[in-house]
């Protein structure tokens, strides 16, 4: 097992990384006794909710199954969990625990932080799009029909249990769609991790768990250092080291919210984000064409888009991408490479050459 720490202002807390935690009940040994809820989805909840309920020392009948995927996302079903606790009186010193992929994670954060105004929760990732980004850093929140996780808070977890045993039950779909985050994390600051994935593409692929152990490693301790540094993605105005975790995101949000969240995996659209991310960075001479085109191939090895959906024009999605939250005072500001390996937040570009990266991505 490995443990890193996310370092706070106030206080820290531990991701703990490897096989068999979700059999390790000491590793939870802060939570027994407290008064909590498992939240899950209907796919995780035959898989995994007895054994973690069994180290929680927890009733699995103390739990909510909800409906899997992104389209769960709502305000719906945060007004159920609302409901749940409520009825069940959870008091403030009790826990939510989230049990799942980054949708469940998510939902779950949000509504411990507006439960009696904040209470505890804890993550355990299903997903390795989960393991080695969303379950980490304390962004929470749900989808409106008009945007990407446009409703939502701030709020850490009290720890991250990633078991990576979970990953051998994960979808081919699911997987492919987490690599897209660890790609991200190479482009974005470290090209000798960049290197790394290159190399040992094939043995992810196959599970190989060494190689996951390390990328999930390897991108938990990017992401922890970049949270620590700017908690709230207030440094800069928001122009500072949090948003540049969201290299690729802006077009790729623009995407989910065309598709109404139901045809592409959000790690799907962050490959696609990723592909057009850095053909404009090389349009706007700030890398190297050949760099754009190797992170391109790479997406394409790892089984992942490199083209937006179709029916999705220039117009469309300069349109969507006009919603995101990095955007000050209607102008656009993107997560772009000055080389590759090096990102930053900047709205000052050429539109000409984002016009163009819509042409080329958009046209048959």
């Amino acid at each position: 097992m490995n443990t890193l720490h996310v370092e706070l202002a106030e206080r820290r807390y531990p991701i703990h990384i490897g096989p068999g935690l979700l059999s390790q009940p000491q590793l939870l040994e802060p939570l027994r006794g407290r008064p909590l809820f498992v939240i899950t989805d209907e796919h995780v909840k035959p898989l995994y909710l007895e054994r973690l309920c069994a180290s929680l020392g927890s009733d699995p009948a103390r739990a909510l199954a909800l409906a899997p995927g992104e389209t769960a996302k709502t305000l719906a079903n945060v007004n159920e969990v609302m409901g749940l606790l409520l009825r069940a009186r959870l008091p403030r010193d009790g826990v939510l625990v989230a049990l799942g992929g980054g949708v469940i994670g998510d939902l779950v954060g949000f509504c411990a932080a507006i439960y009696q105004r904040g209470i505890d929760f804890v993550q355990v990732p299903t997903t390795l799009l989960a393991q080695v980004d969303s379950s980490v850093g304390g962004k929470t929140g749900v989808n409106h029909e008009l945007g990407k996780n446009m409703i939502g808070a701030f709020h850490q977890p009290q720890l991250v249990l990633a078991d990576t045993d979970t990953l051998k039950t994960l979808p081919r779909r699911e997987l492919l769609a987490g690599l897209a985050e660890v790609i991200k994390y190479g482009m974005l600051g470290d090209l000798q991790f960049l290197n790394w994935i290159e190399e040992n593409l094939d043995a992810l692929l196959k599970l190989d768990g060494e190689a996951l152990s390390y990328a999930i490693r390897r991108s938990c301790e990017m992401k922890a250092a970049i949270v620590a540094q700017d908690e709230r993605e207030t440094v800069s105005g928001g122009a500072g080291p949090r948003a540049t975790l969201n290299l690729g995101h802006t077009f790729a949000h623009a995407i989910e919210t065309y598709t109404r969240y139901t045809e592409w995996l959000h790690g799907e659209a962050v490959a696609t984000g990723l592909c057009m991310a850095a053909d404009l960075s090389a349009r706007l001479g700030w890398m190297a064409q050949a760099d754009a085109q190797r992170c391109i191939a790479l997406i394409a090895r790892a089984g992942l888009p490199v083209k937006p959906p179709a029916g999705l024009d220039a117009a469309q999605f300069r349109n969507l991408m006009g919603l995101d939250k990095k955007n000050v005072s209607g102008r656009l500001r993107l997560v772009l490479m000055k080389p590759l390996g090096q990102s930053l937040v900047s709205s000052n570009f050429d539109q000409a050459a984002l016009d163009a990266c819509f042409t080329h991505f958009t046209s048959a």
